[in-house]
C-alpha cells in the first residue's frame, strides 16, 4: 500500500497517470466523466491518453522534474502499463497516494517472483523452473518438456517466449533471448483461458468482475466472451483466487488475474497484470461500472462501483492489420457496415499510425443472449476480414 493515506478527491481535482497508451485513454475518459481532471506523464506527445487528457507532462518515467510535477498537482497517481519503473512509483509514494504500489508492480514485473508469490497464496501455477544461467539447464528440467521458455521480465502479447521440446532447444532459446533471466514452463493441455479482474480499495474492500473467457490469435488476445462458458463452481473459485492474490499483495487498484483451465491440474494462474486489462474492455458497455471507472474510484478514495453485468458480451480486438489490403495497400475498415448492426459498439484508440499486430481499437457486441452476441461477433469478423482465433 502507498505510504501516504488515500483521501476522498473532489470533482475538479487532478488524478495523475503514468503512461500514454489506450488503457490510459480509457482511464482518462472514465475519470473525466466523474468530474476529475487527468494529468498524464508520458515521453510521447499526442499518444492515445495524452490526446484526451486535460494536461500532459512530456518526460521520461524516471525524470525527477516530471515526477515532481505529478506529485505537486495531483491527489494521487496510477499507471496504465505494468512495465512502468517500480522505482518511479516508489518515489511518488513518498508524497502522494500511488495505486498500485511499487511493491505490487515489482512482483508482477518478474515471472519468477510472481509465481512464488502466487503459490504462497495457496493458488496453483503451471509447473516451472527458473533459468538464470546455462548451468541451470540440466536433465532435471526434462519433466517440464515440451515447454515454453519465457523471459522473466518485459514479456507481453506473446513476446519474449519460445516453444521448446528438448533441452538443446531450451539452451538455444535461452541464448537467443540473450541469456536474460527466464522461466521454463511446462506446456499444458488447455481447455480454456480465462481472466478475472478485481478492484481492491485502500480499505481492503474488493469487487470482482464476471469471469471472462479469452481466445488468442498469434499470441495476442483476439476475442473475450463474458460470461465465460464454465460452471458456477469454477467461476466462484476463479474469483476467490483473484481476491486472495489481491489481498496477499495488499493491492490497491485494479488487478487482472489470468487463468488456465487444465485437464490434469484444474484451474491454475498464468500471470497477473497490475492494471486494467484488455479482457475487461467489455465492461465499458456491458457492466454497471467499468474497470476504468473502478480504477478512478480507487485512486479518488471513493467506494467501489457495482460490477454487475447487464448484457452478455463479446469483445473483438481490432489490430492494425485491418487497415491494409492483401496487396499491402492502405485502406479504411468498413465501419459503416459494422455500425449498421444494432448490437455493436466501436472503440478506436486514436493512434496515428496503424501497424500490423498493433492494437488499434476494439468492438464490443452486447446482446440479449450470449448466443446472439457470438453470432454478431462472427458477422463483424466476416465484414472486417478478421481471421479465426487460434484456440
Amino acid at each position: 500500500m502507498s505510504k501516504i493515506e488515500f483521501k476522498t478527491a473532489k470533482p475538479g481535482q487532478w488524478l495523475g497517470l503514468l503512461g500514454g497508451g489506450q488503457l490510459g485513454r480509457m482511464f482518462c475518459m472514465a475519470a473525466q466523466s466523474m468530474g476529475y481532471r487527468v494529468l498524464v506523464l508520458d515521453p510521447v506527445a499526442n499518444g492515445p491518453a495524452g490526446s484526451v487528457a486535460d494536461d500532459q507532462v512530456l518526460a521520461d518515467y524516471m525524470d525527477d522534474q516530471g515526477l515532481a510535477k505529478l506529485a505537486q498537482r495531483c491527489i494521487g497517481v496510477t499507471t496504465e502499463f505494468e512495465n512502468v519503473p517500480a522505482l518511479a512509483l516508489d518515489t511518488l509514494s513518498k508524497s502522494i497516494p500511488v495505486s498500485p504500489s511499487a511493491f505490487s508492480v515489482g512482483v508482477a514485473q518478474n515471472r519468477i517472483e510472481e509465481k512464488a508469490y502466487i503459490m504462497g497464496c495457496g493458488v496453483p501455477v503451471a509447473p516451472h523452473a527458473a533459468i538464470r544461467s546455462m548451468a541451470d539447464i540440466t536433465d532435471d528440467l526434462s519433466g517440464l518438456l515440451p515447454g515454453i521458455v519465457k523471459t522473466a521480465r518485459l514479456g507481453y502479447d506473446g513476446k519474449g517466449q519460445v516453444r521448446v521440446k528438448t533441452l538443446e532447444e531450451v539452451r538455444k532459446a535461452f541464448a537467443d533471448l540473450n541469456e536474460v533471466e527466464c522461466v521454463l514452463e511446462k506446456r499444458l493441455t488447455l481447455q480454456k483461458e480465462m481472466s478475472v479482474i478485481v478492484a481492491r480499495d485502500h480499505k481492503g474492500e474488493c469487487a470482482t468482475f464476471p469471469v471472462a473467457e479469452n481466445h488468442h490469435r498469434k499470441g495476442i488476445l483476439a476475442t473475450t466472451i463474458v460470461p465465460a462458458r464454465i460452471d458456477d463452481a469454477m467461476a466462484a473459485q476463479a474469483r476467490a483466487n483473484a481476491i486472495s492474490i489481491a489481498g496477499a499483495l495488499d493491492y490497491v487498484g485494479v488487478l487482472c488475474v489470468e487463468f488456465f483451465v487444465v485437464d490434469e491440474l484444474g484451474l491454475v494462474v498464468n500471470e497477473i497484470a497490475p492494471r486494467p486489462h484488455n479482457s475487461g474492455h467489455y465492461s465499458i458497455d456491458a457492466c454497471v461500472t467499468c474497470q476504468f471507472e473502478q480504477q478512478a474510484r480507487v485512486l479518488a478514495g471513493l467506494p467501489l462501483g457495482d460490477t454487475r453485468q447487464h448484457s452478455p458480451a463479446v469483445m473483438v480486438n481490432l489490430l492494425g492489420d485491418l487497415w491494409y489490403g492483401e496487396d499491402g495497400s492502405v485502406r479504411e475498415p468498413a465501419w459503416e457496415k459494422v455500425l449498421a448492426i444494432p448490437e455493436v459498439k466501436l472503440h478506436l484508440y486514436g493512434k496515428e499510425q496503424a501497424r500490423v499486430g498493433r492494437k488499434m481499437g476494439h468492438i464490443t457486441v452486447i446482446a440479449e443472449t450470449l448466443d446472439r452476441a457470438l453470432a454478431v461477433a462472427q458477422e463483424v469478423r466476416d465484414i472486417l476480414g478478421i481471421g479465426d482465433d487460434d484456440d
